[in-house]
Parts: structure tokens; C-alpha cells; sequence
């Protein structure tokens, strides 16, 4: 199994909220999210929430080959729950939530999930592309993140607007007519996207976090068929390195409204045989 993996946080020294990981014929790639500042009822942190429900779940599609990925997603939100009920308050709004990317080769076909705003990207033989990425959530920004734009990234007044739209954006989480996002509530897996390609039509497979798509659906310096050739080329590490560097030239969000300067990016590019 050929695969590059790189993943970087948001600024060095600071905890990685991503991860991902490949076994025999399967990857997985989780988000890790919160709300900043804001009492989220659990002892143990995003960070551990994102790694113990990406490994769980990556053991699960693997070692169960037959069952689907919406119901192994299911049975490993449920694990990841039992292993910290008893320790914290998952009635929080605020509680550990993560997305969620799958990949399983099965019987001729890659079977594929996606849950949150990270992105799957395809590639078939003549490197055409198709970015596979659950919209809810950024449709629902959209409403809510007008005052947190119009401010400089990093200010006061950016960090004070922000934790406003956080806030809001948590109370459209997991309900019908908002996003769908990893958390507490097993549930959350049967609103999952989900489908199968054959595996004779593709020849790469990318996992990639928010943080590592900002070149195409941020700041619109690049393209999916841009990216995949970087992918090609040099590998996740330099994708990274194209996002960190725009990222610094327009630290204050003047020219790219976001909610931080730098995220946490990861990137698993996977070449089929």
C-alpha cells in the first residue's frame, strides 16, 4: 500500500487536532473541532477525541470488511463514548466533535464516507479529478460568519465575533437543516455521504483536511487538478508547505476572511497499484 502522510498544526508547538492513518486497503482521516474557549465537559481534549475515534474506526472498517462504514462509524462513535461517559459531561454543546473521511477497497470497489467539511479527492487514469466534500457545514457558516469576515483575523474584536459565531454555528450542529459532524451521538454516522467507485477507474485517492484545501476552497490560488499535480509531484508535505506560505501573506485575513491565521492541515495521499 503506497502512502504519503503529512500533518501539521496550526503553529508549531501546539497540539495536532487532526489525524489520520492506512492500514491494508483502507485510510481514515479526522477533523478535530471545538469551541474555543468555551467549557467542553471532557477531561481528555479534542486531540484525543479525534485520534481515539480515528483509530477505533479505522480498526473497525478493516477488521469487519462487510459492514458498512455508516454502521462501523456508528460502533465507533458509541466506543469512543463509553470510554469517557463516566468521566465527562457529554451533555455539553461544546463537547469533542470531529469530522470524518473513510476509505475501504472492497471487492473491486473503494467504499467511501464523508461526514464534515473534509474532502476526498479522486483521481482516475487520465488524473481528472472529483472532490467528494460534505457542504452543510459551510453552507450554515455562510449564514453566520458575516461579522466575524469584516474584522481583522487575530484582533480582539476578530476573537470576541468569532466565539459569537462558534457558538451559534454548535446550535445548528447534529439537527435537521444544519450539519452533521462526529460527536457524542452515534446517530450522527446515517447522515453520513457515502458511495463506491470501482477501483479500476481510479488510480489515487486523497484524504485531505480543511486545513489542507485552503489553496482551492479558501483562497482560490489553485484547482483541484492543480492540486492532485502537486500531490503527484512532491507529496502532502508540499501542499502543506503551499498553504502555510500563503497563510503568512495575508496574516491579518485582509485579503481571506477565516476564523485562524493557520489551521491544522493534514494531508493522505494514497496511489492505487
Amino acid at each position: 500500500m503506497n502512502v504519503v502522510l503529512d500533518s501539521q498544526p496550526a503553529e508549531p508547538g501546539r497540539e495536532n487536532e487532526d489525524f489520520a492513518a492506512a492500514a491494508h486497503g483502507a485510510a481514515v482521516l479526522l477533523d478535530g473541532a471545538g469551541v474555543a474557549g468555551a467549557e467542553t465537559g471532557c477531561t481528555h481534549g479534542i486531540s484525543w477525541f479525534s485520534s481515539t475515534l480515528g483509530g477505533l474506526l479505522l480498526g473497525t472498517i478493516t477488521a469487519q470488511p462487510a459492514r458498512p462504514l455508516t454502521a462501523c462509524l456508528a460502533d465507533s462513535i458509541r466506543a469512543v463514548r463509553s470510554l469517557h461517559e463516566d468521566t465527562c459531561d457529554l451533555t455539553y454543546r461544546a463537547s469533542p466533535t470531529s469530522t470524518v473521511l473513510a476509505v475501504r477497497a472492497t471487492a473491486g470497489a473503494l467504499e467511501y464516507l464523508v461526514l464534515g467539511d473534509s474532502t476526498l479527492l479522486l483521481a482516475d487514469a487520465d488524473r481528472k479529478t472529483n472532490a467528494i466534500t460534505d457542504q452543510r457545514l459551510d453552507e450554515v457558516g455562510r449564514q453566520l460568519r458575516g461579522p466575524v469576515d469584516a474584522l481583522p483575523t487575530g484582533s480582539p474584536q476578530h476573537a470576541a465575533a468569532l466565539a459569537e459565531y462558534r457558538d451559534a454555528l454548535t446550535g445548528h450542529r447534529n439537527r435537521p437543516g444544519g450539519f452533521w459532524i462526529a460527536g457524542p451521538d452515534p446517530q450522527a454516522a446515517e447522515h453520513a455521504l457515502t458511495g463506491a467507485v470501482p477501483l479500476e477507474a481510479l488510480t489515487s485517492v486523497s484524504l485531505l483536511s480543511d486545513g489542507a484545501t485552503r489553496l482551492v476552497d479558501s483562497f482560490e490560488l489553485s484547482t483541484w487538478p492543480q492540486t492532485l499535480a502537486i500531490l503527484d509531484a512532491s507529496g502532502p508535505a508540499e501542499l502543506i508547505r503551499r498553504v502555510r506560505e500563503a497563510e503568512a501573506g495575508d496574516s491579518e485575513g485582509r485579503r481571506w476572511p477565516r476564523g485562524k491565521t493557520h489551521d491544522d492541515a493534514t494531508a493522505l495521499y494514497w496511489v492505487l497499484p
